[in-house]
């Protein structure tokens, strides 16, 4: 496999960091980065949104995908001994085998959670409703419904990953008024990261009253965005929001 390119094995692809992704027929573009899935997860959410150094993280995602950003978020977690809520929206869910191929040697592939995420997982995909587990100090929900329409927790979130389909393709979860109900669910203090650096996106952050940074980016990208809820002191929010 030549650095920089993904190799497919069916509908997964094997990326050069020696990590998964899959492709998404209906957007034509692979769940995460060809250049590196589980590097990108690691450098723009888990990195990005300070979630790896986060005492009790409360992590927002929009697009669940094959769930590679949050076996990242769960590796992490356990690795420092801190807990973890997770809830994650997912309107279309991929199949339970594909999540399952996608996570073969990755990291937290036996993560007590993981497994009890996957067993409860529909075996088909698609489906309707939630599903929640708690194990191992984590607790993963993945809600299937249009997070455009969906209830979001307000000043909740410690970090959300906003990790749609890119904007030519998804623009739907990167317009203004989307980013600004997202920008509601940060608890104070709370970051969102975004492997996206496009002029439109920073500026619908911005408008949101979120102050955003552009950092490098992952493998493949040269830049990618985060933005921040400021809070008028402390490292972290100490109020809990409605999850």
């Amino acid at each position: 496999m030549s650095e920089g390119s993904a190799e497919a094995q069916g509908d997964v692809l094997v990326t050069p960091d020696g990590s998964r992704t899959a492709l998404n027929a209906r957007f034509g573009e692979a769940y995460g980065s060809r250049h590196g899935a589980a590097s990108q997860a690691r450098h723009v959410f888990v990195e990005g949104t300070g979630t790896h150094e986060h005492p009790a993280p409360r992590v927002l995602e929009v697009g669940f995908g094959v769930g590679v950003n949050a076996r990242a978020t769960l590796a992490r977690c356990a690795a420092r001994g801190v807990p973890l809520v997770y809830h994650a929206f997912e309107f279309d869910p991929a199949p339970r085998a594909l999540l399952r191929d996608v996570a073969r040697g990755g990291e937290a592939e036996a993560h007590p959670a993981w497994r009890a995420l996957l067993d409860a997982w529909p075996e088909s995909g698609g489906g309707s409703g939630e599903i929640e587990v708690t194990a191992g100090g984590a607790t993963l929900r993945v809600t299937f419904a249009d997070v455009l329409t969906a209830d979001l927790p307000g000043g909740w979130a410690t970090a959300l990953y906003l990790d749609g389909f890119s904007p030519s393709r998804n623009p739907d979860v990167w317009t203004p008024e989307f980013t600004a109900r997202l920008a509601h669910t940060l608890a104070p203090g709370g970051v969102l990261g975004t492997y996206s650096a496009a002029g439109h996106v920073r500026r619908s952050l911005e408008a949101a009253g979120l102050r955003v940074d552009r950092r490098p980016g992952a493998p493949g990208k040269r830049e990618c965005l985060r933005a921040i809820r400021e809070m008028g002191s402390g490292q972290w929010a100490v109020e809990e929001g409605t999850p």
